[in-house]
């Protein structure tokens, strides 16, 4: 349950001359969480409600200070990009030594329901990406709300723990599900779903993302899959300069 947001003074909710960041704060089931919003330029977007996208950062980016999730992912390609990005990227955060499960989770949601309010988001235009552990996170929020997004893009994420070193690294939905990659894409099969990882990743294996590709085919649910040959871990910078994949983001449209 939403408890309560408090917006920090650093900007009004209507599109700016130029792009740019702003800090938002979320009471949330007992605790602050500081995110950050970016919000397009004025002549980046058409007048009236704006495509979003929620953007699930990785291990690397945890804390509470709102900004460490746009150093690295999506963030960097917007600081690139400041004055034509098309659209909203709200990026909560995950408190240090903790993954994008239970609170978590449920609190990314209600900063996604709190800033498409405040900023005025289409929500038939609501998009779900995450690079590593945020690619688990975008795998757990999806089946959470299966009738949300209107694409999902997962980067170089899994569904099951990889190493012994992060038991809690798992998407809740189907951990306990005796076919998870089939319940992935029955579940969510209505999704436009565009996956990537690398090929060499030594963190998260391809393993998963293979399978749930394998369970897509099987049932032709028409999820697609890019795995970069030569990449390891870090499958988002090529992603998010990837012109083709906002071309196919941009189409989707829930009904």
């Amino acid at each position: 349950m939403l408890m309560g947001c408090n917006s920090l003074p650093s900007t009004t909710s209507t599109a700016p001359a130029k792009g740019q960041f702003v800090a938002r704060q979320l009471d949330f089931e007992g605790r602050q969480f500081h995110y950050q919003v970016f919000v397009p330029a004025t002549s980046a977007t058409p007048p009236g409600p704006r495509p979003l996208v929620l953007f699930l950062h990785g291990s690397g980016e945890r804390g509470d200070d709102g900004l460490k999730p746009t150093l690295a992912g999506i963030g960097p390609w917007l600081t690139q990009n400041m004055d034509t990005f098309p659209a909203l990227v709200v990026f909560p955060q995950v408190p240090e030594d903790e993954e994008w499960r239970g609170r978590n989770a449920r609190m990314a949601l209600a900063v996604l329901e709190a800033a498409s309010k405040e900023f005025t988001a289409d929500p038939q235009r609501i998009y779900l990406t995450g690079i590593s552990m945020g690619g688990y996170g975008s795998w757990e929020l999806a089946l959470t709300r299966p009738d949300q997004f209107a694409a999902l893009v997962p980067i170089c994420g899994a569904l099951r723990a990889p190493r012994a070193d992060r038991p809690g690294l798992v998407v809740d939905q189907v951990a306990n599900v005796a076919a998870p990659y089939q319940s992935v894409v029955s579940r969510l099969r209505h999704v436009p779903t565009w996956i990537f990882h690398g090929a060499l990743d030594g963190l998260v294996p391809t393993t998963d993302d293979r399978a749930i590709v394998a369970a897509s085919r099987q049932m032709d649910a028409g999820f697609r899959y890019t795995e970069y040959p030569d990449v390891q871990h870090n499958a988002w910078d090529a992603t998010y300069r990837n012109p083709a994949m906002w071309e196919w983001m941009w189409s989707q449209k829930r009904p």
